[in-house]
């Protein structure tokens, strides 16, 4: 019965986007059919056809584009769930500390805070099962604790007070529990505004909103749109975005493929006036921001509506329509590219079944020096083009380029630095210390804000991580640790502040150390903004 359904959907697939070759398509249906059921058949040994047809589809798409996938229905579920806005469970933030489940924080209002869970307690057991020091991966552990809304789960957590440890027993109910796509929202100076998105999901368009509303009220008059490591998401979330920078009705991106006439995508319609379409805008982005984050960097560009600071971003423009199975698995299939306005292909190029040298597109550019140096960046004339407003030059190829380039900076990322952090050892002494030192942290420094400009780590703090380091088998290097101490001890900084107040604290602290960020705000501070933004 499945596999009719299968067969019927993809026939009104064919059926819908005007595909003549239904009888071929007929032909080599049935050959695969034959195919997999002399196999399940006939085979010397036993097979599982669930597998056989699962690995069938993935033959078939490896052989096309880099993003063309298929996912089985676990897989599926996990990667949506990110995107949907929310998921069902017990509203908590967690690390793994030494095989223990350490509480980093609660979802305000969430279902943990409302029966008395705090930061710092450690859960050990879950519904009478020990995920306490037995090697538990955090995938299994977050199973357990997620589940249908409404429902109960027993954990057991351990806690310490006045000094001594102790035992406590909860009963929580589940809820629905927001994915926040906005990590940090607030302002840098008093005229300028700062957000941070970390993916582009279904509620990222109303987070944005929400930031660029209190903002304004702060008195913001220029802003800093990150978008550094931003992988995408959803087209529409992209086009809502731009509609609070571009005016009503404006093209922001369109779709264009073989057997897909052009589609175009334009902001908000007449009527509805963006949040922000005037005051200075600088767009962070790097070569892991892609997909809907260079729908929005590239259309804030074409349109001459602010300027994107970094490096190249990845190149990621094919259009993917998802087609379900019964079995609730889904086949992602590429039908089109991403324009920008001006007719930017953003997909960077790629060879059909070729997925290696497709993933080591980051490495050939740190190898080739891109990363590094404003001068090894291959622009090509044939595809440069201009602004829609200004004519300023631009160019396509693969990615969008930035208007002002800033370098890798790999100085502070020593060997001794990548062995700390790949042992976790950052992490562990700093639930460590927060454990130790919360109350006292809190009482010295009232908010975030005195925090970033007041809390130091010391030398001696350095030197207990470095010693818990060398007792997980990482070999001392005092000049390698010498060298990465400005970077090991700004993320301690900031990992201590996500864990005492809140996650914006952390890009609080660490916009102050980002080679990108600085930029972005000198630059938007300078007159330099508006003579990179003229007509040529």
């Amino acid at each position: 019965m499945k596999k009719n359904l299968i067969f019927l959907g993809a026939l009104a697939l064919f059926a819908l986007s005007g595909i003549t070759h239904a009888q071929n398509y007929l032909n080599q249906n049935q050959k695969l059919r034959m195919a997999e059921a002399a196999i399940a058949q006939f085979y010397v040994d036993t097979v599982n056809e669930t597998k056989l047809v699962e690995d069938a589809i993935r033959g078939m798409l490896e052989g096309l584009d880099p993003h063309s996938q298929y996912t089985n229905a676990e897989e599926t579920k996990e990667l949506n769930e990110p995107l949907t806005g929310n998921f069902s469970g017990i509203g908590i933030t967690f690390n793994m500390n030494q095989d223990t489940l350490y509480v980093i924080q609660t979802v305000s209002g969430g279902p943990s805070e409302r029966v008395g869970i705090l930061a710092g307690d450690r859960i050990i057991s879950v519904n009478d099962t020990t995920i306490a020091g037995v090697g538990m991966k955090n995938t299994q552990i977050m199973k357990k604790l997620r589940g249908p809304k409404g429902t109960d789960v027993n954990v057991k957590v351990l806690r310490q007070q006045s000094g001594a440890k102790d035992t406590i027993d909860f009963t929580i109910t589940r809820a629905d529990i927001p994915i926040y796509s906005v990590d940090a929202s607030y302002m840098v100076d008093p005229h300028t505004g700062y957000i941070r998105i970390n993916r582009f999901s279904a509620e990222t368009a109303n987070e944005v909103h929400q930031a660029l509303s209190s903002l304004k009220k702060e008195g913001m008059k220029n802003l800093i749109l990150d978008l550094v490591d931003n992988g995408g998401g959803y087209l529409n979330a992209a086009v809502d975005i731009l509609g609070e920078f571009l005016p009503a009705g404006t093209l922001a991106v369109y779709t264009e493929g073989t057997n897909s006439t052009r589609q175009n995508h334009n902001t908000t319609p007449a009527g509805l006036k963006p949040l922000f379409d005037k005051g200075r805008l600088v767009v962070m982005a790097n070569q892991y921001s892609a997909s809907a984050s260079e729908i929005t960097s590239g259309a804030i560009q074409d349109w001459d509506r602010g300027l994107i600071v970094g490096r190249r971003t990845f190149g990621k423009g094919l259009v993917q329509r998802p087609i379900q199975f019964p079995d609730g698995s889904m086949m992602r299939l590429t039908i089109a590219h991403y324009y920008t306005p001006t007719g930017r292909d953003i997909q960077k190029p790629y060879q059909k079944g070729n997925q290696q040298a497709y993933q080591e597109d980051i490495i050939d550019r740190f190898n080739h020096g891109e990363l590094m140096h404003a001068d090894s960046i291959k622009y090509i004339d044939s595809l440069k083009v201009e602004t829609l407003r200004l004519k300023r030059p631009i160019y396509g190829g693969g990615g969008i380029y930035p208007d002002k380039f800033v370098p890798l900076d790999t100085t502070e990322f020593t060997k001794y630095y990548r062995n700390v952090v790949a042992k976790g050892v950052i992490n562990r002494f700093v639930i460590n210390y927060v454990d130790e030192n919360r109350k006292n942290i809190l009482s010295r420094f009232p908010d975030d804000n005195a925090y970033v400009k007041g809390f130091e780590v010391s030398q001696d703090m350095l030197d207990s991580m470095y010693a818990l380091a060398g007792k997980e088998g990482v070999e001392p290097n005092p000049e390698e640790a010498k060298a990465s101490a400005p970077l090991f001890s700004m993320i301690v900084k900031a990992l201590i502040g996500r864990d005492v107040y809140d996650n914006a604290t952390y890009f609080k602290v660490y916009n102050l150390h980002d080679p990108i960020f600085k930029e972005a705000l000198r630059l938007i501070n300078s007159p330099e903004y508006e003579s990179l933004l003229r007509k040529i």
